[in-house]
């Protein structure tokens, strides 16, 4: 048994509280580009597959291949803000108007197909001809409590906004930076990771990038497509704002709630406007999209990684509680992470990542 010094054990000691006192310091420094630093990542060990795909396309320029997916972010994130404000102006008039004869708005009687759902039928039929029987003013009455807070709220995190575009620009630039400098950055995060663990720190690493890349495959693509889909239908019915109908899809399917609520909303409404046909072909239309994901989810999940499909789900609605849209994400690379090395250590096994085929990642991978 080595016996070190005094001396350098109080000095290994200093080292470590001053490199602690950096390391603090400097992420309170970086606070405000921690949320875009984590999306970049994300995003960058999600498509990173996709980036070498097209740099071989491109004649090995990986600065054209960084371009065209950058202009691609640009679009996915953009276009839906873009899309929203848009239906809110065109439509300007009419939300004026419709606010405009609140005071005087009288609530139509309950269709009879009300009272036939199962369980909150008869409630929800009964409290609908009460604010009906008040006559003119009875809603406003009933939802002016609400739409007061509702405006409290806006009111009060209306620099939401301002912090969600300074984070987008912030995850696009550092998007950029991460795809140029990928490997570098990977065999960073790598060495970081074996100096702590030794060789399971690396595995460790490397099953953190296929649980983001199976939660971006199995999740993100999903709710992207049945949105896309969903969106599509809204579109060819005519549905007015369909645009706003589809980013709250895109929410609401991200969440893992499905996009039945909103394309719902648009089969009444065409009902409403007696628009039967259109009506019925929408909501069948929203039976294939809402149902789509029982399929479509797993098969992606399992090209991407052998982890269970509900560690995946639990680690997704967790995360979402817990860190909001960024643990979509956080929650699964924690979940996996942990029940890899719990196992490992229960089991008196090295650790091994669960990968979905035995061949070795490939080494140009940032994870």
């Amino acid at each position: 048994m080595v016996v070190r010094p005094r001396s350098e054990v109080a000095r290994s000691f200093f080292l470590i509280v001053v490199l602690s006192a950096l390391l603090a310091g400097s992420l309170y420094i970086l606070r405000p580009f921690l949320p875009g630093l984590i999306w970049a990542g994300t995003i960058v060990v999600a498509t990173w597959p996709l980036l070498l795909w097209l740099q071989g396309r491109v004649d090995n320029r990986r600065w054209l291949a960084v371009l065209i997916l950058m202009a691609c972010l640009v679009v996915v994130m953009v276009l839906p803000l873009y899309l929203t404000i848009d239906t809110f102006a065109e439509r300007s008039d009419e939300i004026v108007g419709a606010i405009r004869r609140l005071p005087t708005y009288t609530l139509f009687p309950p269709p009879s197909w009300v009272h036939d759902v199962p369980l909150v039928g008869p409630r929800a039929t009964a409290e609908w001809q009460r604010l009906s029987d008040v006559g003119p003013g009875g809603l406003l009455a009933r939802v002016e409590p609400y739409l007061t807070m509702a405006a409290r709220w806006a009111l009060g995190h209306a620099a939401v906004l301002g912090a969600f575009g300074i984070h987008m620009v912030v995850t696009l630039v550092l998007s950029g930076i991460l795809y140029v400098h990928g490997e570098a950055a990977a065999r960073f995060i790598c060495d970081g990771a074996v100096r702590l663990a030794g060789p399971a720190g690396e595995v460790a690493v490397t099953l953190a990038g296929q649980a983001i890349r199976a939660v971006a495959m199995g999740i993100v693509l999903t709710a992207a497509t049945q949105t896309a889909l969903g969106g599509l239908g809204l579109w060819a019915a005519d549905v007015p704002v369909a645009g706003i109908l589809t980013a709250v899809m895109l929410l609401l399917c991200i969440a893992q709630i499905g996009p039945l609520l909103p394309m719902l909303a648009g089969v009444i409404f065409l009902y409403r406007a007696d628009a039967n046909v259109a009506a019925t072909l929408l909501l069948l239309w929203a039976i294939v999209v809402g149902t789509m994901d029982n399929v479509m989810r797993p098969w992606l999940i399992s090209r991407g990684v052998r982890i269970p499909l509900l560690l995946i789900l639990s680690g997704v609605i967790g995360g979402m509680l817990a860190f909001g849209l960024v643990g979509l994400f956080i929650g699964p690379v924690v979940l996996a992470v942990t029940q890899a090395m719990l196992r490992a250590w229960v089991q008196g096994t090295p650790l091994a990542s669960p990968a979905a085929s035995d061949t070795k990642p490939d080494t140009k991978e940032p994870v």
